[in-house]
């Protein structure tokens, strides 16, 4: 059986810590044989191959009577990147808990668990169910809509140097005034209206109004205000810190895919450029005979 995960891509500008999308790179989890103890086989460096794994540490978290397994990772998704890894992570965690355990889990089961665990719903609702979501946590509780996106294809500009999120968080104000508060509202309101009703033509305006997060995060990212620039005279749906950085993510429609990556690629040849689909599905279980 194999855990498939998408990538995600939060805020979406506007949308701090309550809109993201899921798009098509994927962490792979194969469940192989059980074994006495827990090994997870991958050829990242950095990650532990035991049970110290982000991955097992959470299905042990989520079922404490699970027997240990060895498992095989692949992932193409980028950490420190602000493109969901730890979420994909949590994500593949409980799916590997509740198949393993038989635990029977809902979605919304699921997205409980997983903003729990992660501490927002942002990145993990849509790396389960795909598509853009929109959620907010209140009173313990994560409610959540899922909105079905059409004709937008993500442009990544993925910098070589990571940025951690305890950084990138490091530099957000305690408070806004009620002025400002209420703007970075209202502008996510209108956002959230025109992209459920697939109307576009405007969406540009809002996405890059955010008042919340990117104005303190910008410093830290040149290329957010820089790919802003190069792009302003371009048919765009907008350019946007990716999660807490340091991907830029920049939403165009299909017939701009091409050009935009070319544009990109020129203007950072050390950075990856990478066009994304929406990833529709969301996590997949995979039964192999």
């Amino acid at each position: 059986m194999t855990i498939k995960v998408p990538a995600t891509s939060a805020n979406m500008g506007v949308g701090f810590d309550s809109i993201g999308i899921a798009v098509q790179l994927y962490l792979e989890l194969d469940v192989l044989e059980e074994t006495n103890e827990w090994i997870i086989e991958h050829d990242i460096p950095y990650l532990p191959n035991n049970d110290r794994n982000l991955i097992i540490q959470i299905a042990k978290r989520t079922c404490h009577k699970l027997k240990p397994h060895r498992l095989r990772m692949r992932t193409n998704i980028p950490t420190t990147r602000g493109l969901g890894s730890s979420s994909s992570a949590i994500i593949a965690g409980i799916e590997l808990a509740n198949y393993l355990g038989n635990l029977n889990l809902s979605i919304d089961d699921k997205i409980q668990l997983a903003t729990k665990y992660e501490g927002h719903p942002d990145n993990v609702a849509p790396a389960l169910i795909g598509n853009l979501v929109i959620s907010a946590a209140m009173n313990k509780r994560v409610f959540w809509s899922k909105v079905y996106v059409n004709h937008v294809v993500g442009v990544a500009c993925i910098p070589a140097k990571p940025l951690s999120t305890k950084e990138s968080r490091g530099v957000l104000p305690d408070m806004l005034s009620l002025k400002e508060a209420a703007k970075g509202s209202a502008i996510s309101n209108v956002f959230v209206s025109q992209i459920a009703r697939g109307y576009l033509k405007y969406i540009r305006h809002i996405i890059e109004s955010d008042v919340f997060h990117e104005p303190y995060r910008k410093h830290l990212v040149p290329e957010l205000v820089q790919i802003r620039e190069l792009l302003k005279k371009e048919y765009t749906y907008g350019t946007y810190l990716s999660g807490a950085g340091p991907t830029v993510m920049t939403l165009v429609p299909p017939q701009q895919v091409k050009k935009i990556t070319h544009l990109l690629t020129e203007a950072f040849p050390e950075h990856d450029i990478v066009p994304l689909e929406i990833d529709r599905t969301g996590v997949q279980i995979i039964y192999h005979d």
